[in-house]
């Protein structure tokens, strides 16, 4: 009987996953932004196909030199291609948006798991996750960073710090409805394991909210890495960044505005696209938000 209960199983989960899929594709915002973000995402990969020329590399007879066959984005100050730098300064950015998410995703989930399901621990872990709240995000990866010493890497772990508390509340108020769910109650009747009921049950069944937050923290990632290269914390030049790319063509705004309004534009755009994605997985997840839209 159980072997012929399995295929049925799968093929409703498969079933389900289907009618999620088409749900989305359906949806115009997830779609537009999907098609932005994906579009910023395919340039950033193939950057090294689609670089005009390295971008670190002078070109004193290009200074300020504005968009034409050769340089389509024009030049900065030293000559170098401003589209090469706008394309390794995406795959930068979106490097350390991906590792922002994973980081906030694995430690929110495990904080906020354990908040919720150990009571002893909940005072502790989310008293400490309100500290941290206290500070506004992008302040407080400011002083992690500067504290730290501009590096990829300690960018990465500053806005880490930044997000996950938010994220942790998120995946404890979700772990909280489910675990009292009765067919978590069911499990634990049975005499399943902790783990598995974690796993199984408790994680299975309460992780739609994280997706829609971690696409929210890619896109505050992506602008807040923007910020901390801006001021000179971020991944140190002449490495590219989107980031440091527009400050230095602060001072060139008039001569040479070419320079940050590109990286501005691909900056923007990424973060609508995310935007619009998080919005369009929300309404999908939770179908009463889009009746709630609708009817106002």
């Amino acid at each position: 009987m159980d072997a012929d209960a399995l295929p049925s199983a799968t093929s409703v989960r498969l079933r389900q996953a289907g009618r999620f899929m088409l749900r989305l594709l359906e949806h115009r915002s997830f779609l537009i932004g999907s098609v932005l973000f994906f579009a910023i995402v395919a340039c950033a990969g193939l950057a090294d196909v689609l670089a005009s020329d390295d971008p670190n590399r002078n070109d004193y007879a290009a200074i300020l030199a504005g968009p034409s066959a050769e340089h389509r984005f024009g030049a900065d100050a030293f000559g170098r291609d401003i589209l090469s730098r706008v394309l390794y300064g995406a795959r930068a950015s979106l490097r350390i948006g991906v590792f922002v998410v994973l980081g906030t995703g694995v430690a929110g989930v495990f904080i906020g798991t354990v908040a919720a399901y150990v009571p002893a621990l909940d005072g502790l872990f989310m008293r400490t996750m309100d500290g941290l709240m206290a500070f506004p995000g992008v302040l407080l990866a400011i002083a992690l960073s500067s504290a730290l010493g501009p590096s990829e890497f300690n960018v990465i772990l500053a806005l880490t710090v930044a997000f996950m508390p938010r994220t942790a509340r998120i995946v404890r108020a979700s772990v909280l409805v489910v675990k009292e769910l009765p067919f978590v109650e069911s499990a634990v009747a049975i005499g399943a394991g902790h783990a598995r009921i974690i796993l199984r049950y408790i994680l299975a069944n309460s992780l739609s909210p994280l997706i829609v937050q971690l696409t929210f923290v890619f896109a505050v990632t992506v602008l807040a890495e923007a910020i901390l290269s801006y001021i000179g914390v971020g991944p140190p030049p002449p490495a590219p960044s989107l980031g440091n790319i527009i400050a230095e063509g602060r001072n060139y705004i008039r001569e040479a505005p070419w320079i940050a309004f590109f990286p501005g534009v691909v900056i923007a755009a990424t973060v609508l696209g995310l935007n619009l994605m998080g919005d369009g997985l929300r309404d999908v997840i939770d179908p009463r938000l889009r009746k709630l839209r609708e009817a106002g």
